[in-house]
């Protein structure tokens, strides 16, 4: 082999192996090279970091000592393991009569809610009838406006509401659940607005052959309702029940005002933060006693949401996913 043939050899093997070093890196359609799955982990840490760290923050506090919160050099890995927060943590939130108190309440609400969002979506979405359209945009509008700009006025309906037959017999309706119940079963819930728009979209796409085929068959408007509506309509069903479950496990400014009392875990929190407060002040030398405390409370408020959400990731994400409500 002569020199010439050697350089040739050389040069192609030097060739071959920025290729393979090209390809290792960018990959075949620079979507499936090191260097793009090194960028898209990336930004899944980095995003993942964002929502994940008040999280951690609360876990790791909510498990030092008043030794460890006070010392600056005691950052993400307490020196001891304080349990006894979670057990001064139950105490507080009077555990497991409150959790029971705020499934009740929640599950109520949200069944109600998903129930009539679903009866009011429905007759959006296939019937024709006078100021259709104003009514819709009004629905609409409900969601917009902030719950402080009717707050006056609907207190001032709940206590005539109050005063009235049937609700002097079953405990009145301010100040009960019952003035969260109501509005739930008249369509005007929690962000029930959203609700309602969900069940219009997925109804919308059901062909309207397929109801006029029922009809021709001898079935009423009730049974193609119940019978061929609701069943195709499951994803909806569990996305808006979810979506209600979390935010009225979570609503802590209505539910005090037109409920009141210690209804759900949130509010009890919120009342032993506030009653704690009123002894020690931020910034005063024992408000940091009573952090590790507090952070476990939010704790153990937010474990059923969380169990939730894992129990009911996949249908959750599916029904997301056939509801069409990402954006796309």
């Amino acid at each position: 082999m002569g020199l010439i043939d050697k350089l040739k050899n050389r040069l192609g093997d030097q060739h071959q192996r920025k290729v393979r070093i090209k390809k290792l890196l960018l990959g075949m359609n620079l979507t499936d090279g090191l260097v793009f799955k090194i960028a898209i982990y990336t930004l899944l840490i980095s995003f993942a970091y964002v929502y994940l760290y008040p999280l951690l923050f609360m876990m790791v506090n909510s498990l030092k000592t008043v030794d460890d919160l006070i010392d600056p050099g005691v950052k993400w890995i307490p020196t001891t393991i304080e349990i006894e927060n979670y057990n001064r943590a139950f105490k507080v939130l009077a555990l497991p009569q409150s959790i029971f108190g705020t499934l009740g309440y929640v599950l109520k609400v949200s069944i109600a809610s998903t129930v009539t969002s679903a009866l009011v979506g429905y007759g959006f979405a296939k019937f024709e009838f006078p100021f259709k359209k104003i009514l819709f945009v009004l629905m609409l509008v409900t969601f917009i406006l902030p719950p402080q700009v009717t707050m006056v006025t609907n207190i001032e309906i709940f206590n005539t509401l109050g005063k009235l037959p049937p609700f002097t017999w079953i405990g009145g309706f301010m100040s009960s659940q019952n003035s969260m119940l109501f509005p739930a079963i008249f369509g005007q819930g929690l962000n029930q607005s959203i609700f309602i728009l969900i069940f219009y979209q997925f109804f919308k796409t059901i062909p309207q052959v397929l109801m006029e085929s029922a009809e021709i068959d001898g079935a009423g408007q009730f049974k193609i309702f119940t019978r061929i509506a609701l069943p195709s309509a499951v994803p909806s069903i569990v996305i808006v029940f979810l979506f209600a479950t979390v935010w009225y496990w979570n609503e802590t400014f209505m539910t005090a005002l037109y409920v009141g009392g210690n209804v759900t875990m949130p509010l009890r929190l919120v009342q032993f933060v506030s009653s704690y407060e009123t002894l020690y002040p931020p910034g005063t030398l024992g408000s940091e006693l009573n952090e590790a405390i507090r952070l476990a409370g939010n704790m153990v408020s937010i474990l059923p949401l969380l169990v939730l959400y894992f129990v009911a990731q996949r249908q959750f994400t599916e029904s997301i996913d056939r509801t069409g409500i990402t954006g796309e």
